[in-house]
């Protein structure tokens, strides 16, 4: 895997933890951005910075939730083609509908067991930032 950047948008401390540890453990040549609500990860992503392989977004987020996070990630044309993991605690089947239907590229249920979660990350870090092969401009 070469070096990538990922963009955490997690509010829950545990949470971005975890899912630091297991993307590292994916790794190390990963560059890790975390925001801690919807407004501040769709700022950073329109500030002309360089833009990540990977956003991991959390759905129930303060500010802008991630559904709607992803809406306008989906919008904007110089976004659109962005890698969007959601990864949340929901399994609401309503949940899952939307986020396909806003396009997500996955969905992945948060798993509640320590060594469930940081393999649930290391797979998500390996598949998106070692397999796949993004649109390319």
């Amino acid at each position: 895997m070469n070096s990538s950047r990922v963009l955490l948008i997690e509010d829950t401390q545990d949470d971005e933890s975890l899912t630091l540890r297991g993307l590292r453990s994916a790794s190390e040549a990963i560059e890790i951005s975390v925001v801690r609500d919807g407004a501040a990860g769709l700022e950073l992503l329109r500030s002309g910075g360089p833009l990540p392989s990977l956003v991991l977004l959390d759905l129930k987020l303060p500010k802008v939730d991630g559904t709607e996070v992803l809406r306008q990630i989906r919008e904007d044309p110089g976004l659109r083609k962005l890698c969007v993991v959601v990864f949340t605690s929901s399994s609401e089947p309503r949940d899952v509908t939307r986020c396909y239907a806003v396009s997500c590229n996955s969905y992945v249920i948060k798993p509640v067991a320590y060594e469930s979660y940081i393999d649930a990350v290391r797979q998500i870090g390996r598949y998106w930032l070692g397999l796949n092969v993004p649109v390319q401009d």
